[in-house]
């Protein structure tokens, strides 16, 4: 019988444990940021440069080079999308919602 311990993951699962753990980090600090990529937009609407076409360049933009801001005003909802580097706005997206007036007011 052999005295040595072996250890409950080995090499490779420990590297694949440490890189999911890695990208969930990520994740979570684009997401405090208020990266555009990680609320929610879809990418048919991430054309940030208005030519029609989205690109795999404009995609990526959308998680380091887009930020949102979201403002709720009663039962209107904005995105405000800028570019995170000089601030400057590249569009807004406002929507009426059909939510109730006490709920509105809760995400205040």
């Amino acid at each position: 019988m052999s005295t040595t311990k072996r250890s409950r993951f080995s090499p490779r699962r420990k590297a694949l444990l440490a890189f999911f753990a890695l990208l969930l980090a990520i994740l979570a600090y684009l997401h405090f940021t208020g990266a555009a990529g990680t609320s929610g937009i879809s990418n048919k609407d991430m054309d940030w440069n208005g030519d029609g076409t989205v690109t795999e360049q404009e995609i990526m933009q959308a998680f380091y080079a887009v930020v949102v801001e979201k403002q709720t005003e009663g039962r209107r909802e904005c995105r405000s999308y800028a570019w995170r580097s000089n601030g400057q706005s590249i569009r807004v997206d406002c929507r009426t919602t059909v939510a109730d007036e006490a709920e509105a007011s809760a995400k205040k």
